[in-house]
């Protein structure tokens, strides 16, 4: 019998390890073979039961758990779990008692949390730490047990994070981490950081969360253990917050091939093909999000998740809508299907969904012509209430602009925008700007787009600019705070666990109310506090035209826009604006991509004499066609004039120095008039503090740093092993000038994730934004991380950007690749003229001019 009893036991571990490793059907059938096996000896039990009561009580609890996750009722489970603590009499052993009772109660609340009763899961969780704590107590060596006591604990945690109890959750789930830190429990400290992650990501920290998970990820390589997917899919799920669509595809490609070689259950892979076509749809891959909504869709039908099904219903037809509308060719069923999908959502739990699709019908009807038909649809839409999400919104909006204009009112249309922008400005000022644009970006684009339509219409320049300036690069209002008050950023972490608490109960179908309750009382906490949060504070107001036609003085600025393939720009001059029309968008896009590939083939220190002159030719070809295009027709407004410009999507990639009209003529490049006049506006740095950094891996940067050392003999120099992230932030925070020679990789779906390599590893942008003083001016030599990803809303993501939102006033660098010779020739040239007494903009087009097409770099902010 004895043998029996250990021979189970080996079962019900290797079960709940195979579980544990994401192989549920093997983890299934060895605990059902333990089973047999303690069934088989039965009648054999005489005496003291407590050995074989505990096997049988280890492995009844272990099917319920897994039986529950795999599709069986919680009903079912909880009455299992009932009759099972009755054994628990027959135990005498104190120890063994509080051990096999604190596992029934740890199942015991999972259950309960499986049907969103996470206050009572969390009685039961309560109870479990409990009796976990006792035989933690009575054990010589607290290590062997300590497992499942975080195991518990974190739980727990994930409980409270469903809550919205961000100050809970943090408690216990820091806490387990602190104990598997302090035994060594290294697997259990990485099992840890993902609820902890997921944490984060609900409260709005995406660089933590991801930080985290990949703390995990590492650990897990480094104790050579295989890596669950759902961390794979938990990391998707931050990177989508992040607008990281590429990176977060990529990810769950690699979680759904793990997924399908290992058998997941139909959920798993519901959410992971849910999440894969979120990503396609961010990135505009509409075929494929199609797809992976369709699987998705299905696999959450066999599992019975509403709230699944219209999720993935929705992303279908979004790309559906999304691709008919811009080739106008609108199938002949695509509203029935919208309005059938919404008819079939059950009400009220659905209705936001249900509510999307229509919004779809809507603007689909308007497109056919089919004007009161829309208008009725439009009627049954119901106004958003206090909780509603952003993308409704700005799509209501949308809808009843397109029909103003369908009705012939286009005041009425500007009117809905303007409402519209103004409820988006009201969000971000709230929540702080940048981790909602990704979110509400291309709705509010459709916006902006649609205004600018209508105002060009008119041909009326300054109304243009007025509203060209209300919605591009709004990201850059915002005034950079070192600090905020910590009462402030608790409530605020607050309310938006509360925020995701709703929609997760509200996914799951559970009840809200008590929730709401809690957000509504944590918002107005916050707004008797002041509300703005981490590195943001308050909105500057969108600027005139006429203080900025006042702070231009003898200066100009060129601010382009386009709608549809029209691209036109806005020149100040003299306290007046000039609306001149410049051809095709298309067109000056396709040059200035060829410039780009140009310069990049040309950026080799030591390439054949043939090739240098094929390429330069090309170069100068590209560089001529944007002069003509884009310069020569604003020639008799611009003058000779230094210049402001503010570019818009594609053109951002132009080094607007190398033009032929442009030579040796100071340009300051700007994501917007708002954002250059705050930038030129603030106040210059007292501090005479010059930084100069070299990262690893550079050739030639010594000689570099060494000439630049000749121009400022105060310099503080950090090379080698003393770059270091810690100390070059150390150095840079209140220095004037910071010159970083060090290889950088440009994140192209985020600011805050672009970098700069340094000795012991990667600097985020998010990091030296997040300086007490940024540094007023950064020159960068050594990479292209003046490249920006354009998104709606002409938002710009990149390095430098992500350097001015965040406080400082003039950022230098390339646009495109650079050789090491050039480079150095440059910032010797440089910052030679800078220490003579010239601006950064006449001091970088002095050195441009010297040789324009191995020299693009570009001088951002202020000038």
């Amino acid at each position: 019998m004895a043998e029996a009893i250990r021979q189970a036991r080996a079962l019900q571990r290797a079960g709940v390890d195979a579980v544990c490793s994401a192989r549920p059907r093997e983890g299934l059938k060895l605990l059902h073979r333990g089973m047999s096996v303690l069934d088989s000896v039965e009648s054999a039990v005489e005496g003291d039961r407590s050995e074989w009561l505990a096997a049988r009580i280890r492995l009844t609890n272990s099917l319920v758990a897994l039986g529950t996750e795999t599709g069986g009722e919680v009903a079912a489970g909880l009455a299992e779990l009932d009759e099972v603590r009755s054994l628990l009499a027959e135990v005498g052993d104190r120890v063994l008692h509080a051990e096999l009772r604190g596992a029934i109660d740890h199942n015991y609340g999972l259950l309960l949390m499986a049907v969103g009763r996470n206050e009572d899961g969390i009685a039961y969780f309560d109870a479990s730490i409990e009796s976990k704590e006792f035989v933690l107590a009575s054990a010589q060596d607290p290590v062997p047990v300590l497992h499942p006591y975080l195991g518990t604990m974190i739980t727990r945690g994930l409980a409270y994070t469903r809550l919205g109890d961000v100050r809970r959750a943090r408690e216990d789930l820091s806490r387990a981490m602190d104990i598997a830190e302090k035994y060594e429990l290294r697997l259990q400290a990485a099992d840890v950081r993902r609820p902890l992650g997921s944490l984060e990501l609900r409260i709005g920290n995406v660089p933590a969360a991801l930080r985290l998970y990949e703390e995990s990820e590492r650990i897990y390589q480094a104790l050579d253990v295989e890596v669950h997917p759902l961390l794979r899919l938990d990391q998707a799920q931050a990177l989508l917050a992040a607008g990281l669509a590429d990176e977060a595809g990529r990810h769950l490609d690699e979680v759904l091939e793990v997924m399908h070689a290992q058998s997941s259950t139909t959920r798993e892979l519901g959410y992971a093909e849910l999440y894969r076509a979120s990503a396609a749809l961010l990135g505009d891959d509409l075929e494929l999000a199609r797809r992976y909504a369709a699987s998705a869709r299905r696999r959450m039908l066999r599992w019975g998740c509403q709230t699944c099904v219209a999720n993935a219903t929705i992303v279908g037809l979004r790309a559906d809508v999304r691709d008919a509308l811009r080739t106008n060719e609108i199938p002949l069923t695509l509203t029935a299907r919208a309005l059938r999908a919404a008819n079939a959502m059950p009400m009220p739990r659905l209705a936001d969904q249900a509510a999307l699709a229509r919004m779809l019908a809507v603007r689909v009807e308007l497109r056919k012509g089919k004007r009161k038909r829309a208008a009725d649809l439009l009627a049954r839409i119901p106004r958003p209430g206090r909780l509603t999400s952003v993308d409704y919104r700005m799509l209501r909006r949308l809808c009843r602009a397109e029909l103003a204009v369908a009705e012939g009112n286009k005041t009425k249309a500007l009117a809905e925008i303007r409402a519209g922008l103004t409820e988006l400005d009201r969000v971000r000022d709230r929540m702080g700007g940048i981790e909602l644009v990704s979110g509400t970006a291309l709705h509010g684009r459709e916006l902006a787009d649609l205004a600018v339509k209508i105002v060009l219409e008119r041909a009326d320049a300054a109304r243009l600019f007025g509203w060209t300036e209300r919605t591009r690069a709004q990201s850059h209002r915002y005034e950079p705070v070192a600090a905020t008050d910590p009462d402030l950023a608790e409530r605020v972490a607050e309310v938006r666990g509360l925020d995701q608490a709703i929609h997760q109960a509200q996914h799951e179908g559970h009840p809200t109310a008590a929730l709401r309750a809690k957000h509504a009382e944590r918002l107005r906490e916050a707004h008797r506090l002041g509300w703005h949060t981490g590195r943001w504070g308050r909105p500057r107001p969108v600027a005139g035209l006429a203080e900025v036609a006042d702070e231009l003085g003898e200066r100009a600025l060129v601010s382009f826009a386009s709608s549809g393939d029209e691209l036109v720009a806005m020149v100040v001059t003299g306290g007046r604006c000039e609306l001149v029309r410049l051809g095709s968008a298309a067109l000056a896009a396709e040059s200035a991509r060829m410039l780009n590939v140009d310069l990049d083939a040309l950026a080799p220190d030591q390439l054949p004499a043939p090739l240098v002159r094929s390429v330069l030719g090309s170069a100068r070809k590209q560089a001529e066609r944007l002069d003509v295009q884009l310069i020569r027709p604003l020639a008799e407004l611009l003058g000779d004039r230094g210049l402001v410009v503010v570019p818009t999507g594609p053109l951002y990639a132009v080094p607007w120095g190398v033009l032929p009209s442009l030579r040796s003529r100071p340009i300051v490049v700007a994501p917007s008039a708002t954002a250059w006049l705050g930038a030129e506006r603030s106040a210059l740095s007292r501090a005479r503090k010059v930084v100069l950094v070299r990262g690893p891996g550079l050739v030639g940067s010594r000689g570099e740093l060494e000439k630049l050392a000749t121009h400022y003999r105060t310099a503080h120099t950090l090379t080698g092993a003393e770059a270091t992230v810690k100390s070059v932030l150390h150095a840079l925070d209140g220095a004037k000038l910071a010159h970083i020679a060090a290889h950088g990789a440009h994140e192209p779906e985020n600011a805050l994730f672009s970098r700069l390599e340094l000795a012991d590893g990667a600097l985020f942008a998010h990091e030296m934004a997040g300086l007490a003083q940024p540094p007023s001016q950064v020159v960068f030599a050594a990479c292209e991380l003046a490249l920006n990803r354009i998104r709606p809303g002409d938002e710009v993501l990149g390095f430098a950007s992500a350097l001015l939102a965040g406080g400082s006033r003039t950022v230098i660098a390339p646009l495109s690749r650079v050789g090491d010779e050039a480079a150095a020739a440059a910032m010797d040239d440089y910052h030679r003229r800078l220490a003579e007494g010239a601006g950064p903009a006449t001091a970088l087009a002095d050195t441009i001019a010297v040789d324009p097409f191995r020299r693009p770099f570009v001088c951002l902010g202020a000038g």
